[in-house]
């Protein structure tokens, strides 16, 4: 039995590592292929913040993690980039996509964003997204909200209504939305 064990647990090591190697080189590529700034401020976008309003850089490979590692409703922030992979239905004033974060399409995050911040423009497959808010592992439902078909959300990605609260934003090819 315990071989049995033994096993498994290496090939979840393996897989984890082989996971965490595709968002980081995902990570990279992005960085030297795509033009990205080094600084959010840089290009307009604003600076992302985390809940101790210290700088929160593009953390892709940290959310990759949580979200294979954490429990159901595990919360942070999150500060992530890349291509939209999926668009899912609104739901109750809310638009939904689904945002690659790795080296590959099911390497994604669900990224919810309220309505009443102003109006996305209609969002295609393969626009490029960097998003700040938070973090929310989502594998189950928890209370009225079902779990996400990416097992993971990113929301509150708007300006923030509350003085305790850490604003956050999309930025779709570039141009910053609820923010």
């Amino acid at each position: 039995m315990s071989r049995s064990v033994g096993s498994l647990a290496s090939c979840w090591a393996v897989g984890v590592m082989a996971l965490w190697a595709g968002v980081a080189q995902a990570d990279q590529d992005q960085s030297a292929d795509q033009g990205y700034p080094v600084a959010p401020q840089a290009s307009g976008i604003p600076t992302c913040f985390d809940a101790d309003h210290g700088v929160l850089e593009i953390n892709n490979i940290q959310v990759a993690y949580w979200k294979i590692t954490t429990p159901n409703q595990f919360h942070s922030r999150a500060h992530v980039r890349g291509p939209v992979v999926r668009i899912y239905n609104d739901h109750s004033g809310h638009n939904h996509m689904s945002v690659q974060i790795g080296s590959t399409a099911d390497v994604a995050i669900e990224l919810i964003y309220n309505q009443e911040f102003g109006a996305l423009p209609e969002v295609v497959v393969g626009a490029e997204v960097e998003t700040c808010g938070d973090y929310i592992t989502s594998t189950a439902q928890a209370g009225g909200y079902p779990a996400s078909p990416d097992g993971a959300i990113v929301h509150w990605v708007h300006r923030s209504t509350r003085s305790s609260h850490e604003s956050g934003y999309v930025a779709i090819s570039g141009v910053v939305y609820g923010y």
